[in-house]
């Protein structure tokens, strides 16, 4: 299995013309950092190629491709069918992830946080943590009269816009006055912002009794305790892969609309609330550099499961990477 592996990578490889010495340079969303860079690091073992790929967040990345300064870029905010056509750029997912409740709160393990909760915090609405609609999900935990702060992201993030997406699904009120972005001017007075995912992390970490949205990796490698959080049914669900799976399951990603869709909220006892595909976008004018790009990704798509697993990401069904693939023929750009 190994050979054959081999030989097809030889194969691509003379195909699109890439050397050891080629770099194929991304930028963008940081939700997906993580599991980025083990593939990089995986694949250039493999193949000799090297990706490099630079946090900046997904509006960075977006701002990046419209540019053509990079030759790929990572987005959590997928682009409409005709914002791609108006800038010349295709789009396919990469991985999908979750988002979760991070806290820092001595002495407090098995948070639970309803859907209400969290939209009041976003909101700025509950200060302290004695609040009653947090005690009232944590029956015979002690939670002390202690100021909340609100950790978020600073800089434009599809973290930020999925998460903010999710608060419109859940809340008439949040869509209504805030909606779904990528960059928001955040309500109340307790709350604080960091850049990337890596900074919410760091603030999180250093703020006590603070609280905030992270995606799973980052929150997993820093340690950091995530509450249990409310889903669609009424139900609390731990952030674990395989509530992940299970809300990624829901997601309707048609190539026909260049995987345009954002998942949030999804139907299910069992689903996580918080699930988000990322997105990487390539020029459209520039096959044979994009072929290069999705040569990584078809390598990730068949070779990567298990670091991905590893990180709390849900590797793409086949189902899924089938009509990538067929995405990519119809582009030219496999």
């Amino acid at each position: 299995m190994r050979k054959v592996l081999k030989v097809a990578l030889a194969s691509t490889l003379l195909v699109v013309g890439l050397s050891a010495n080629d770099v194929i340079k991304g930028s963008g969303a940081s939700f997906p950092y993580s599991v980025y860079q083990k593939w990089i690091k995986a694949y250039n073992k493999e193949t000799g190629i090297k990706v490099d790929y630079i946090k900046k967040g997904s509006s960075k990345g977006i701002k990046d491709a419209k540019a053509r300064s990079v030759d790929f870029a990572g987005t959590d905010k997928p682009l409409s069918p005709k914002v791609l056509k108006e800038n010349k750029l295709y789009q396919f997912p990469g991985v999908v992830g979750a988002i979760t409740m991070g806290y820092n709160l001595p002495g407090v393990e098995n948070l639970k946080l309803s859907r209400k909760a969290i939209v009041l915090i976003a909101a700025g609405k509950i200060k302290y943590w004695d609040n009653k609609v947090i005690t009232k999900e944590n029956a015979g935990v002690k939670l002390p009269h202690k100021a909340l702060t609100f950790v978020h992201r600073a800089d434009g993030s599809g973290t930020t816009y999925n998460f903010t997406y999710y608060l419109s699904k859940v809340s008439k009120s949040w869509k209504k006055k805030y909606g779904a972005k990528k960059s928001l001017n955040w309500p109340g007075d307790h709350h604080i912002g960091g850049k990337t995912n890596s900074g919410v992390a760091a603030l999180l970490k250093q703020t006590t009794y603070s609280v905030g949205y992270i995606d799973y990796a980052d929150a997993k490698n820093n340690e950091i305790a995530m509450a249990t959080v409310q889903n669609r049914a009424g139900n609390f669900i731990k952030p674990t892969l395989k509530s992940f799976q299970i809300a990624a399951a829901k997601a309707s990603l048609d190539p026909k609309k260049d995987f345009y869709a954002v998942i949030a909220d999804p139907k299910g006892a069992n689903s996580y609330p918080m699930v988000a595909a990322t997105f990487i976008l390539v020029p459209a004018e520039k096959p044979e550099i994009d072929k290069k790009v999705t040569a990584f990704y078809d390598w990730a798509y068949t070779n990567g499961q298990d670091i991905a697993k590893s990180l709390g990401f849900v590797p793409l069904p086949e189902s899924l990477t089938t009509k990538i693939r067929a995405y990519w023929d119809a582009k030219g750009i496999k």
